[in-house]
C-alpha cells in the first residue's frame, strides 16, 4: 500500500493540521509564497515518489488565489511521481457558475473542475456543493459528503415550534433533510434576484405565524439571501428568534453589517473556510475534520464509503 501523505494548502491549515492529527500524521513540509507580482510558487520539501497524496484546499475567498495554489501543487506532486492524487476542497469555489442564464457566460464551474483534473488530481473530495448535478462536471470521481448530519446533531433538540426555512429554491433539499431529522415542519421562501448582492422575496410556501425559523442553506457569502429571508419571514410573523444553519460560512464583503442588524440568535456553520471573528452574532462552528479524516482513511485503503451518514 502506498504512503498516505497529507499536504495542506493555505486555504484553511487549522482545518487541514486538525485532518492530520486525526489521521496520526502531519502535513508534509511545502513552501507555499507569493511573489510582489501576484505570482504563487510552490515547492515541496519531502518525497511523494509512489505516495497516495490528499491535498487539503477549500477553495474559498479569495478564490482565485486558493484555486491556484491548489493546482500548483497538485502539478508539483505529480510531477514529483505521487502515485494518485485527491483534491479535498471542503468549499468548491464557482459552484454557483454551473449554467449558462443568458448565453454569453462560461460555465466557471465545469472550467475549474477540468483545471482540477488537468493538475493531476484523478479525485475529488467535496462537501455540499451548490448543487449536486456539479458532480458531472469532474473529469474524475467525486467523493460528495454532506455535513447535515453533524450540523443537525450540533441543533440538539429543535424546540417544538421550530419551522425549517429554505430561504431560495436551492435550498429547498437541505431544508427537506432537516426537517425528516428533526421532526420539524419546512416552509420555503421563493426569492428573485434582483443584482449580485439584492434579493427580492415574492411568497412563503409553509407554516410561518408563530414559529421559530431555522434557515437552512449550502452557504452564506454576502447575507443578502438570508436578510431577505428573516425579514420576510418576520412580516409573515415568525417568532423574532432565529437561528441560521449553513454549511460554508463565507462571510464576505458587507455580511457583519447585514447580519448585525438581524434578530438571528445563533449562526451554526462548518469550518470549511475559515470564519470570520468580528460578527456581531453568537457562531457556532461545527468541524469537518472528524469527517474528512474519516473518509481520507477509508479512501486510503481502498474502503466503502458506503457505512457513512454522510452522502448528498
Amino acid at each position: 500500500m502506498p504512503v498516505l501523505t497529507l499536504i495542506a494548502g493555505s486555504g484553511n491549515p487549522s482545518l487541514a493540521a486538525a485532518v492530520a492529527a486525526a489521521l496520526g500524521t502531519k502535513p508534509a513540509a511545502c513552501l507555499i509564497q507569493g511573489f510582489p507580482d501576484g505570482e504563487l510558487r510552490v515547492e515541496l520539501h519531502e518525497s511523494v515518489r509512489g505516495h497516495d497524496v490528499f491535498i487539503v484546499q477549500p477553495t474559498g475567498p479569495p478564490v482565485a488565489d486558493r484555486l491556484m495554489e491548489l493546482l500548483l501543487l497538485a502539478d508539483a506532486c505529480r510531477r514529483a511521481g505521487a502515485d494518485r492524487l485527491t483534491a479535498v476542497m471542503p468549499y468548491f469555489g464557482y459552484a454557483r457558475q454551473d449554467r449558462r442564464v443568458k448565453g454569453r457566460e462560461p460555465v466557471g464551474a465545469r472550467l475549474v473542475a477540468d483545471l482540477v483534473g488537468t493538475a493531476g488530481c484523478s479525485r475529488a473530495v467535496v462537501v455540499d456543493l451548490h448543487s449536486p448535478a456539479l458532480e458531472a462536471c469532474f473529469p474524475g470521481t467525486v467523493e460528495h459528503l454532506s455535513a447535515v448530519t453533524l450540523l443537525a446533531e450540533s441543533l440538539g433538540t429543535a424546540r417544538e415550534d421550530a419551522v425549517f426555512v429554505a430561504p431560495d429554491l436551492g435550498a429547498v433539499r437541505l431544508a427537506q433533510q432537516f426537517s425528516r431529522r428533526l421532526g420539524r415542519p419546512m416552509a420555503t421562501v421563493h426569492k428573485v434576484r434582483t443584482g449580485p448582492e439584492a434579493v427580492e422575496v415574492r411568497e412563503i410556501v409553509g407554516p410561518i405565524q408563530g414559529r421559530a425559523p431555522i434557515i437552512v442553506d449550502d452557504m452564506i457569502s454576502t447575507g443578502g439571501t438570508v436578510a431577505a429571508a428573516v425579514r420576510a419571514l418576520l412580516a409573515a410573523g415568525c417568532v423574532p428568534d432565529i437561528t441560521v444553519v449553513v454549511s460554508h460560512g463565507l462571510l464576505v464583503g458587507e455580511a457583519a453589517r447585514v447580519l448585525g442588524d438581524l434578530p438571528i440568535g445563533r449562526l451554526v456553520t462548518t469550518d470549511s473556510v475559515p470564519v470570520r471573528a468580528d460578527l456581531p452574532l453568537p457562531i457556532q462552528i461545527v468541524s469537518l475534520a472528524p469527517l474528512l479524516a474519516d473518509v481520507i482513511g477509508r479512501l486510503h485503503r481502498d474502503e466503502s464509503l458506503g457505512s457513512l451518514d454522510a452522502f448528498r
